[in-house]
């Protein structure tokens, strides 16, 4: 069989929007074909069909919406998990 899945995930240094990095990873059989990184601002592929679908992905509303992404989903997130870490430290 085949398997396909995502990753999302926010690294960060501090709650500040600054500090955080947002990713999402897109694999295919275990092998990474395309990611999406914050701190690049847009896809890059790692396949010839990753590749390609960073091309098309880049030049439409998909990357606009990956962008906000850091603010919307990561923010609000890591402040609730450093608010928790620091209250049990």
């Amino acid at each position: 069989g085949f398997l396909h899945y995502t990753v999302d995930n926010c690294e960060f240094n501090s709650s500040k929007l600054n500090d955080i990095e947002y990713t999402l990873s897109y694999y295919y059989n275990k092998l990474e074909i395309i990611r999406f990184s914050s701190s690049v601002g847009k896809f890059v592929g790692y396949t010839e069909f990753g590749i390609k679908n960073a091309e098309r992905l880049n030049n439409g509303p998909e990357v606009i919406a990956r962008r906000a992404q850091k603010e919307s989903y990561c923010l609000s997130n890591v402040g609730i998990d450093v608010e928790s870490a620091l209250t049990k430290s």
